[in-house]
């Protein structure tokens, strides 16, 4: 793994990198027939294989569950191509960029706005140890995991294990936690919520009253399951490494944050294509009206991306056992670096 310690500390990138948002402008133009090509090759496979899988059902379940793989793959598509349009980056007009999020919402299970808010919070607030808590995975220092009672320890650990994070996880991201919303919220955002929530019963009310409801769970059971896994492992991944950045409000920065704290992970070329180029996430942090397609050569035509923390697919999978902050060390570290119970 290469990390980003020659990146200039937060008080500035250097002259050379001063203007680093002027840099990136050029790239962070939707082109409508690119953007178009997004959605052909995202929604519309991921549908045709939905359809191919209940057809499947009356040849064989494991013919099913082989096609719920590329399924996967393209539901997880579908998934970047909604996250675009959350930022306003994948289609000219904001409109536009608002209607086709919130109808890609409806497959991907989310609210549009309520997760296009939460999400903007993410962006403004990643690596910032005074301001965690939304959008981000939840990650403690030591200092304060040694402080918990036993019972909120163990509630942390049991959080924190790859077996609930990447089995349960998919199951609370996408279906329970986008279904709630608290009174204190916006109207707008509870709005969002309660709107989709009554659009997705309608839908798949719909759906199993058309194909039968338990076509449709051996359908999008596993289709969900595997791309909210491999989409929860990569949102960890993007942030949770060990030379990742985390500081306090005052020593925080926005285009360090996104450096240093932003991994570029290194996909094969087909996985590549199935997540969208999110492994450039470094570049998407630095400037998140990019869209997906003009990932890789913003990072491949501007220098201040290319000396940043990079992961293979390997450190990927390893940086899943990092639990805890260590500030005296300033890295992520697995419990037993921590020394702690």
């Amino acid at each position: 793994m290469v990390t980003a310690t020659a990146i200039a500390p937060s008080s500035g990138l250097g002259k050379e990198y001063s203007d680093w948002r002027g840099a990136l402008v050029p790239y962070a133009r939707p082109h409508l027939g690119r953007s178009l090509l997004d959605l052909a090759t995202s929604v519309v496979p991921y549908v045709a294989l939905s359809v191919l899988m209940y057809l499947a059902l009356d040849v064989s379940y494991l013919l099913t569950l082989a096609i719920a793989v590329p399924a996967a793959g393209f539901l997880l598509r579908t998934y970047i191509v909604f996250h675009d349009c959350a930022h306003g980056s994948l289609l000219p007009s904001k409109r536009a960029n608002a209607w086709v999020g919130r109808t890609l919402g409806l497959i991907v299970f989310a609210p549009f706005s309520s997760w296009r808010h939460s999400h903007a919070v993410h962006h403004a607030t990643a690596g910032d140890l005074d301001r965690r808590g939304v959008g981000d995975v939840p990650t403690l220092t030591v200092t304060e995991y040694r402080d918990l009672p036993w019972r909120k320890r163990l509630g942390y650990r049991l959080f924190r294990n790859p077996l609930v994070m990447f089995g349960l996880g998919p199951l609370f991201a996408m279906v329970i936690q986008p279904r709630l919303t608290s009174r204190a919220a916006r109207p707008r955002i509870r709005r969002s919520v309660i709107g989709t929530d009554l659009a997705l019963v309608l839908l798949i009310g719909a759906l199993c009253w058309l194909i039968g409801w338990r076509e449709y769970l051996l359908i999008q059971g596993p289709t969900a399951m595997l791309a909210g896994s491999v989409g929860v492992w990569l949102f960890y991944v993007q942030h949770q490494f060990e030379d990742t950045y985390w500081k306090s409000t005052g020593d925080w920065s926005y285009a360090d944050a996104g450096l240093r704290g932003s991994s570029y992970l290194k996909l094969p070329k087909v996985l590549q294509f199935f997540t969208g180029n999110i492994g450039f996430h470094h570049v998407h942090h630095l400037s998140a009206r990019i869209p997906n397609y003009n990932l890789q050569r913003a990072h491949d035509e501007n220098p201040i991306c290319h000396d940043v923390p990079t992961l293979s697919l390997w450190d990927g999978v390893r940086a899943v056992r990092l639990k805890l902050w260590d500030e005296e060390r300033g890295r992520l570290v697995t419990f037993a670096d921590a020394r702690v119970p």
